[in-house]
């Protein structure tokens, strides 16, 4: 999973895919494929995890050298889809399962899984319209603290912020924690940071645009607690991923400046670009303070960073398939 995302990252930062470096890494990575058509670790506990960060991997190596992987992200497109919660599990549209991809270890989905699971299939060429996409908006929807038609749980009318937490599913679930004398029951999720932009990004691929109210509130959330310092909700927990989903969800939102609620305009890529300098460290990497979800892993944060990066530059600096680039100054 770490080498995809690294591997990921520099080649969105215009390294070609023949590139010794990224070759040795395409090539380790298929080591990985299986039989299914999965690109995962022997007995992993997180495959959807592993082959969506493979199959973005491939399919942005495929972008710049077309036709090279296109067997390999058809057979992982079509494992991903088939780990999705729906009717094959027991999982109707009634359920909160529904649409849903988790790791496979707590036997249920989560936002950051299907989050990744969205990016994976709009990277393998899925359109708003695939139905694995429409089942996923699903279950995207139910993460979201907001009463709509499209969400009817009961966390949607005791916190509605318009913010997204982890999962709607068996129960429901938040990794932001209220006060220790607050009650989550009569509180609701706590909406945090890093899944309001994920959840925020996954809408837009899944083609809604500003005037849904999804959309709107989603943004308006991020508008209240739009900054750089700490994920919102976390501090410095998941810092890094927060970076990537930030530039990710405001690069699909489609501004080169957003208004926060105080009326003040930010330059995002520009101000992004500023914090994550100010974070390097002297040997070019980046590492968070905070260990939790392996963030003390400098190759980790350092691949999140780079991601976050790419999304910072403007769009005609992004390589074209067929595109030669140089190689990295070693």
């Amino acid at each position: 999973g770490v080498t995809a995302l690294v591997t990921t990252a520099v080649l969105r930062n215009n390294v070609n895919p023949k590139d010794p470096l990224v070759q040795r890494s395409l090539d380790y990575l298929k080591t990985f494929i299986r039989k299914d058509g999965g690109i995962y670790a022997k007995e992993s506990k997180y495959r959807n995890y592993e082959t969506s960060l493979s199959l973005m991997c491939f399919a942005e190596a495929n972008r710049l050298d077309p036709g090279t992987y296109d067997t390999i992200i058809k057979n992982a497109d079509r494992f991903i889809k088939g780990l999705q919660y729906d009717g094959a599990e027991g999982h109707d549209r009634t359920s909160t399962f529904y649409g849903g991809a988790g790791y496979g270890k707590h036997k249920r989905p989560d936002l950051s899984n299907t989050g990744i699971m969205i990016d994976a299939l709009i990277a393998a060429g899925a359109s708003p319209d695939d139905e694995a996409i429409r089942k996923a908006l699903i279950f995207v929807s139910r993460c979201q603290n907001l009463e709509t038609e499209h969400n009817d749980t009961k966390w949607s009318v005791k916190n509605p912020d318009g913010g997204f937490y982890y999962t709607g599913a068996a129960g429901g679930s938040s990794q932001a924690e209220w006060g220790p004398d607050e009650n989550e029951e009569a509180r609701g999720l706590r909406s945090y940071g890093s899944m309001t932009y994920m959840g925020l990004k996954s809408l837009i691929y899944a083609g809604l645009t500003e005037d849904d109210p999804r959309v709107q509130a989603a943004t308006e959330w991020i508008r209240k607690n739009y900054g750089l310092d700490v994920n919102p909700g976390l501090g410095k927990q998941g810092l890094y991923y927060y970076y990537h989903t930030f530039a990710k969800a405001l690069d699909a939102l489609d501004v080169d400046t957003f208004l926060d609620a105080s009326g003040s305009k930010h330059d995002w890529r520009r101000e992004l670009t500023e914090k994550l300098a100010s974070e390097q460290q002297a040997n070019g990497s980046w590492i968070n303070s905070h260990s939790r979800w392996l963030e003390a892993d400098p190759n980790l944060v350092t691949g999140y960073a780079l991601l976050a990066l790419s999304y910072c530059k403007p769009k005609s600096e992004i390589a074209e398939p067929g595109k030669e680039t140089a190689p990295p100054q070693q």
